[in-house]
């Protein structure tokens, strides 16, 4: 594998490959295989490192979600805004491959089934504020944009 990667603008920040997966909602592995297809740009630190440019990441976020933060909030808000429910986090319980998540919504409480990979990356946690996202009969969980 070459080692010639772009190089990054000074001062540019540069993030971590998890950071990066993070900010535009893929998983780790996935971002480590896109980086080594090159579908995104990153930089090779001296100690073997890859390092990913923002300008890559909103690059990406660009194409699907809108062009700057506040179109992409507004892009998660316009899923289906009847169906949102703001509340906080009372259990999440991870078992195995799937994780329980609890969110009391004024005097209700609403449970959702979801990964457990989703529940680590969204770093959930008793006490935060979270979405409740209705679709159909499934209840989905989102983290932060309050």
């Amino acid at each position: 594998m070459k080692k010639a990667r772009t190089e990054a603008r000074n001062d540019e920040v540069l993030l971590k490959p998890r950071d990066a997966s993070l900010q535009l909602g893929i998983s780790f592995p996935t971002i480590k295989q896109w980086i080594y297809k090159r579908k995104i740009k990153s930089v090779l630190t001296p100690g073997g490192h890859h390092l990913i440019p923002q300008s890559e990441i909103d690059r990406l976020l660009y194409r699907t979600r809108g062009k700057t933060a506040a179109e992409r909030t507004q892009a998660v808000r316009r899923v289906s805004g009847r169906n949102q429910l703001v509340g906080r986090v009372d259990q999440v319980r991870i078992s195995g491959l799937m994780a329980e998540v609890k969110i009391s919504i004024g005097e209700q409480q609403i449970t959702s089934i979801i990964t457990a990979t989703s529940a680590r990356e969204m770093n959930l946690k008793a006490g935060q504020t979270a979405i409740a996202l209705i679709k159909s009969t499934e209840v989905m969980i989102l983290r932060g944009w309050v």
